[in-house]
């Protein structure tokens, strides 16, 4: 198939597109490379995918060196003249929507940059997708939109209707507007809410990352909560593994779904929501425990209060990615702690 990846100079748009370049499908990657955190990790994420970053200066699309079958184009979903025109040119089977202004914190203080990408970044690829009447679409959400639900673990068919932040905002109204355009137009959209990914080629906004680089350098972590929170750690192979059956698997409608009961997961439209996680909370405390056993080093832990848009537990309801696409995930907290360490030392001669 002929699929576009968007957000490839990202953490999980990264891998997703190699993944599918090995599969023999035609990829095409976008991302606009911003500096939200380091771009030479995003540069270097491009330069593992063959791509030759000086090309990065110009508007063509640049062939990867290493997957015949991939090529980047540096490129804002938010100009919805150029992703229009990028449809024009490669009428794409499938789309992998990656690409977003992520994090948490970050969604307090810069609230118009999540406008900008997340929605109507998204609206410029719902159009694409109805201009081409993509076979799937494959969207990112998040674990986030839970918000104030307490009633773990997270089941796609209740309620998301308390999100606790911009960004979580953000990602619920994502999958509303893949809904409206499943249903006025037919277009199979599937939403995967993931649940806090980590591994190699990570991102640094993420704490398991700088937590590393403190312990490493001999420096203290901010341990919100007093570290009486836990997340469902899910690894990057294990994330991947899920997407990919997933854009196999075009969304269809339920044919039992009850207006009168409406499943928040299904619809009469072909339209999906899945949890993708680990199904195995890791409490804050152990995970640097993971980390410190990786690196050989103890931390020093400054201990404080919950930050604003924060939850304090996700824990991912499986039991239908399971169901419907054999989704097991196999890597254990500390193996993958390891290899993301082992890629960290490396990657900053540590």
């Amino acid at each position: 198939m002929k699929i576009l990846v968007t957000g490839t100079a990202g953490f999980i748009g990264f891998y997703v597109a190699q993944r599918l370049a090995a599969l023999n499908h035609e990829v095409v990657g976008v991302d606009n490379i911003n500096d939200y955190y380091d771009v030479a990790l995003k540069h270097g994420r491009l330069k593992a995918t063959g791509i030759d970053i000086k090309q990065l200066t110009g508007t063509a699309p640049i062939q990867s060196t290493i997957y015949p079958n991939y090529s980047f184009v540096k490129l804002d979903i938010a100009d919805r003249n150029k992703v229009r025109e990028l449809f024009d040119i490669y009428r794409f089977d499938v789309v992998c929507h990656l690409a977003a202004q992520a994090g948490v914190r970050y969604s307090i203080t810069n609230p118009y940059d999540y406008a900008l990408s997340n929605l109507s970044g998204f609206l410029s690829i719902l159009e694409g997708c109805r201009q081409m009447q993509v076979k799937h679409l494959v969207y990112a959400s998040s674990s986030s939109v839970y918000g104030l639900n307490d009633n773990t673990p997270f089941s796609v068919h209740e309620g998301a209707a308390h999100p606790v932040s911009l960004y979580a905002a953000s990602k619920k109204s994502n999958e509303m507007m893949a809904h409206s355009y499943s249903h006025l137009y037919n277009i199979p959209s599937t939403g995967l809410r993931f649940f806090t990914v980590y591994g190699p080629w990570g991102r640094p906004d993420m704490a398991y990352f700088s937590f590393a680089d403190a312990i490493l350098k001999g420096k203290p972590i901010n341990v919100y909560n007093n570290g009486q929170m836990q997340r469902d750690f899910t690894y990057i192979d294990d994330i991947v593994e899920g997407v990919i059956r997933v854009i196999d698997k075009p969304a269809v409608p339920n044919p039992n779904w009850d207006k009168k009961n409406p499943d928040p997961a299904t619809s009469l439209a072909p339209y999906r929501l899945y949890n993708i996680g680990n199904s195995s909370p890791v409490k804050l405390l152990n995970f640097i425990e993971a980390l410190e056993n990786a690196i050989g080093k103890k931390a020093v832990k400054n201990m404080l209060p919950m930050q604003p848009g924060d939850v304090l537990s996700t824990d991912a309801d499986m039991s239908d990615l399971e169901q419907d696409f054999h989704y097991h995930p196999k890597t254990d907290i500390q193996t993958g702690i390891n290899q993301f360490v082992n890629w960290y030392r490396e990657f900053y001669n540590l």
